[in-house]
């Protein structure tokens, strides 16, 4: 396990305020269950079809068509919940939450609210080298997403496409522990990050595949130990939910808006409404949308058209033996096997096509050598030309090749980045690459010695220098890696500048 240093969540202290305030964030994420198939039917879930595509009976509500749970998304919940750390509930069951939406064709969501199937878990979320903070996780429950209304296709009317109607979510709900805008997006990156280590949502925040509620209110200092220590909700502040966030800069934008809009009622002798807003990136602002439901105001009662759900625990221990290994070991492995600092880990580690990409490259070479590579050359290209890992031109067997010839000797650091350069746009194999080229080191170190000695019989004043200063011998390693067209071995022309000089 990484060696992390827990830290109380502290206090978000708003500045401009007249006293100080705390700020409290709870968040609900709704995560798109990774499924070739819906909930409750057996309709495509793939994404960019024609619109009404993708709609069985049951997703329409036709009369007299009854829900079957799809087991591969109960499945995919539980592998959720084991890499939240989270309790399974053998018995869970669904319910019936009743609301009008015109992209909800039945009038109510099948979902869960007395039984989940996922109960209390946790994340922990890095907020720099070696400290963390702990989120618990209150529950995880299943339920389908509405369809989408669409109203920029006629000025008269609105059009709704349900081909997401009963589409499988997760609701991934946190406890209010998080304490400040920047710990609210971290701890949706780390959040989604798990979820595409274990293959159970894509994470695809543009697409609506994953996206936050968030929970904000604001509290004088003190209050939330007092919460801590009686769980009593009221200790912390009305508090207003921005819904459907899925940008991390916009959830923190939000957070700190609706503190400050929320400080300044309080201040000025106001009452804060528990209500619904939407947060507009335009103006940097949220408004209001609706007042708050509670869960009465639903009507929630158990779904007359689906039992208890019940599983077995050999059913659950046999999804934990094919759990994968979770982002937290994975960086933890990589700082032991390869000796690869805290950054260095976590880019690598950022997502799976990363960790795989660099471990290929690393194994049995230098780690950090390998690691500076993929950071540096590789991704900073990537990001340069707005690419994905899995299009890299230059494959991790290239990669690898060619670190092999600068381990050798074969060819110098310099060659090093011009071959990559090669291998990026004509492909091909390292080593026929760099004899083609012509890149071979300089290994004859008689060569190397006949061009030192040279420099140094015509430079006098420069050796007097460089034996008072040392830093200064450098100028005669650049001066023979010049004469030999930069094809000299640094390391070894190093070494013989410092014992010509007597260094």
């Amino acid at each position: 396990m990484l060696d992390l240093t827990y830290t109380a969540p502290k206090a978000k202290v708003i500045a401009g305020a007249k006293q100080d305030w705390e700020l409290v964030i709870g968040m609900e994420i709704h995560a798109q269950v990774a499924s070739n198939a819906k909930l409750f039917s057996g309709a495509s879930t793939q994404v960019g079809a024609e619109p009404n595509s993708n709609v069985a009976f049951v997703d329409a509500a036709m009369p007299g068509m009854l829900p079957v749970i799809n087991e591969f998304c109960i499945e995919q919940a539980v592998r959720s919940g084991l890499g939240l750390k989270a309790q399974i509930n053998l018995t869970s069951a669904f319910d019936r939450k009743n609301y009008f939406y015109p992209d909800l064709p039945q009038g109510y969501q099948i979902s869960q609210l007395y039984h989940p199937i996922v109960g209390e878990g946790e994340v922990l979320v890095e907020m720099g080298p070696g400290v963390a903070r702990l989120v618990r996780i209150e529950r995880i429950h299943l339920e389908q997403d509405a369809g989408k209304s669409i109203h920029d296709m006629d000025p008269t009317m609105s059009f709704v496409d349900f081909n997401r109607t009963g589409v499988a979510l997760m609701e991934i709900v946190s406890r209010p522990d998080i304490r400040g805008p920047e710990e609210a997006a971290a701890y949706v990156a780390k959040l989604r990050q798990i979820l595409r280590y274990l293959g159970t949502c894509d994470g695809n925040m543009q697409n609506g595949n994953l996206r936050a509620d968030v929970n904000v209110s604001v509290c004088p200092p003190g209050q939330y130990e007092k919460y801590q220590a009686t769980q009593d909700f009221s200790h912390l502040g009305t508090r207003c939910e921005i819904k459907n966030m899925n940008s991390m800069r916009f959830i923190q934008l939000a957070i700190d808006y609706e503190a400050r809009r929320q400080i300044a009622i309080l201040e000025d002798g106001g009452k804060v409404v528990q209500e619904t807003r939407l947060y507009d990136p335009d103006r940097n602002e949220t408004r209001s949308m609706r007042s708050k439901e509670e869960a009465h105001d639903y009507r929630y009662f158990p779904c007359p058209d689906l039992m208890p759900l019940e599983i077995e625990q050999a059913w659950v221990n046999d999804i934990a033996a094919r759990m994968p290994e979770l982002p937290d070991a994975k960086k933890a492995r990589f700082m032991g096997d390869f000796g690869l600092t805290d950054y260095d880990a976590n880019v690598l580690t950022a997502d799976l096509e990363s960790a795989a990409f660099f471990e290929e490259v690393a194994q049995g070479r230098d780690g950090k050598t390998a690691a500076n590579w993929v950071i540096n050359e590789l991704f900073g290209r990537l990001n340069k030309e707005s690419m994905a890992i899995a299009d890299s031109p230059v494959s991790a067997g290239q990669l690898g090749g060619m670190l092999d010839l600068l381990a050798k000797g074969e060819i110098t650091g310099k060659m090093a980045k011009d071959l990559f350069e090669i291998l990026w746009t004509e492909g091909g194999d390292p080593a026929e690459q760099a004899a083609k080229h012509g890149m071979k080191a300089v290994t004859d170190t008689g060569a190397i010695e006949a061009a030192l000695d040279a420099l140094i019989a015509a430079n006098p004043d420069q050796v007097e220098k460089a034996k008072v200063n040392a830093k200064l011998a450098g100028w005669f390693t650049g001066q023979v890696l010049k004469a030999t067209g930069g094809k000299a071995n640094p390391a070894v022309v190093n070494a013989m500048v410092a014992q010509k000089l007597g260094l």
